[in-house]
């Protein structure tokens, strides 16, 4: 695989009757068999969470993102280390809140295309929107305000490694 990359997939919290149906769709998506390790989810009862470490070839958390984006009352992010020829990425989704994509530079912060800064600063100066809620909607914020409990409830959690086939 010339453009290999390598990234993680946090299922933040998943009712018990969709945790098969993600491994399905992990597995759908890498071509191989997915047994993920669930532990229960502190942060919302009767809900489980995973960690996943996969490698893949670029743009595989596109994919696994478009995999789980349907499903309500899931949590998750997916992320993709840069290569050579791509760029990093994440991918956070929640249920109120959709899935929110953001490209990563090399050193992990978000990249955000100048189009996007000019159309956030038109909306602020129109008064439709201050600057600082579309930075932040740029940034983020709102799916990381969200999953913040999610995230810190998983501290310690088992992490298993899984790799693209073919």
């Amino acid at each position: 695989m010339s453009n290999a990359t390598r990234g993680v997939l946090y299922v933040h919290s998943a009712p018990s009757a969709l945790c098969p149906h993600v491994e399905w769709a992990v597995a759908g998506v890498l071509g191989a068999p997915a047994s993920l390790a669930w532990s229960p989810q502190p942060a919302e009862q009767g809900t489980y969470r995973c960690e996943v470490s996969w490698q893949g070839g670029a743009g595989l958390a596109a994919t696994l993102a478009s995999a789980l984006r349907g499903w309500d009352r899931l949590r998750f992010e997916v992320t993709e280390e840069p290569t050579s020829r791509s760029e990093g990425v994440r991918f956070s989704s929640t249920p109120s809140l959709g899935v929110f994509h953001a490209v990563i530079g090399l050193h992990g912060d978000i990249m955000v295309p100048e189009e996007r800064l000019k159309a956030a600063m038109a909306k602020a100066s129109l008064g439709t929107a201050t600057l600082e809620d579309e930075l932040g909607l740029l940034l983020g914020r709102p799916w990381d305000d969200e999953l913040e409990a999610f995230r810190y409830a998983g501290d310690g959690a088992p992490v298993r490694w899984l790799h693209q086939v073919g």
